[in-house]
């Protein structure tokens, strides 16, 4: 994956310049959870822990845009460009984590019906309507994903500008905001799998593999991997019946599994959903104030 735009810069302190003398401890706080966001990128935690954290910090940066003097440090700046910016920035995070909520229901409704499938009739033949489904949701998936990375180059851009680093709540919002990108990029790419051109490496591997932890370690694969691969196994053992029925029987677990995670990713991508439209509406009420 690339690698985060965070700006988790040593001398972050000196934003206070524009906030009262004494920093107020929400803002040290919202930046460990930056800092706990950015490590567990580098030690590839799983994606839910990441969106874990991320909730964590919004829910302090609203409790932070609450206060008086981060009000009137805002109210004071709102004719100057910075602003404008911020609020474009909040309403892109806003689309791209709707097009992940639909993704990840697209995905799971695709599971319960090829799980539906699987428990009637438990015929191969009958699975084609999930793999043309998972089609065009890669695809989706791919445009966001090519969306995210010009939004992140013309956020790494702006980030540059020396104005953004005059007053400590506009670095702050800047920071958050990469933050969020980062961890939906990580979603998304993690919705999508593994690329197509890997598909075929990672079967061989899976096939001479002897355990599920062997595969795990050996291949790297999730829950959504796992269901791709599966249909790939399985659509290469129509041949041997009982070949096919120990497919559609593996192919069951890691669609019970991979639901599971979807559910998971689901209720924190709702709960961000709602949390970046309070975050917006909160600079809106002060700016427009």
């Amino acid at each position: 994956m690339a690698s985060s735009p965070l700006r988790l810069k040593s001398h972050r302190h000196a934003r206070s310049v524009s906030l009262p003398s004494r920093s107020h401890p929400l803002i040290p706080l919202v930046d460990e959870h930056l800092c706990r966001i950015k490590a567990s990128e580098a030690a590839s935690s799983p994606v839910g822990e990441r969106l874990s954290i991320l909730l964590d910090m919004y829910s302090c940066l609203d409790d932070l845009l609450l206060l008086p003097h981060t009000q009137e440090a805002l109210a004071k700046q709102n004719r100057e460009k910075w602003v404008e910016v911020v609020l474009d920035g909040y309403l892109n995070l806003l689309d791209v984590c709707g097009t992940a909520k639909d993704v990840s229901s697209q995905a799971k409704q695709d599971a319960q019906d090829l799980l539906s499938i699987i428990r009637r009739k438990r015929d191969a033949n009958e699975l084609g309507g999930y793999s043309a489904s998972r089609k065009r949701v890669k695809k989706l998936i791919q445009k966001s994903l090519r969306d995210l990375k010009n939004i992140r180059s013309k956020h790494t851009i702006l980030a540059s500008d020396k104005y953004h680093e005059t007053m400590a709540i506009c670095a702050l919002l800047n920071d958050v905001e990469a933050a969020t990108l980062a961890v939906m990029e990580s979603l998304l790419s993690y919705m999508a799998g593994a690329k197509a051109q890997s598909r075929f490496s990672l079967v061989s591997k899976l096939l001479h593999s002897k355990t599920v932890e062997a595969q795990d370690e050996e291949t790297g694969t999730n829950e959504f991997d796992k269901v791709d691969i599966a249909l790939c196994l399985l659509s290469g053992h129509k041949s041997s019946r009982s070949s096919g029925a120990m497919s559609l029987e593996n192919l069951q677990i890691d669609l019970q599994r991979m639901e599971m995670s979807i559910q998971e990713l689901e209720g924190g991508l709702e709960c961000l959903f709602r949390r970046l439209i309070k975050t917006r509406v909160s600079l809106l009420n002060i700016l427009n104030h």
